[in-house]
């Protein structure tokens, strides 16, 4: 996935299935700079880690 994608994931009203490493995944915050996001799984929302987008795929 690229960043201008994520971006557009993050600002929907829509709920877009994202996945990281086979696991649904809610992306709380984009890092242009980085090329990294925040993101928690939907089971433990307190737990967030930061992955690279490349990562990411769109279910």
């Amino acid at each position: 996935m690229d960043v201008a994608r994520v971006q557009e994931i993050v600002r929907s009203k829509e709920k877009i299935q994202v996945t990281y490493q086979g696991k649904s995944v809610w992306i709380d915050d984009v890092d242009e700079n980085t090329a990294t996001a925040r993101v928690h799984t939907e089971r433990n929302p307190a737990q967030s880690e930061f992955v690279a987008i490349s990562q990411l795929e769109e279910a």
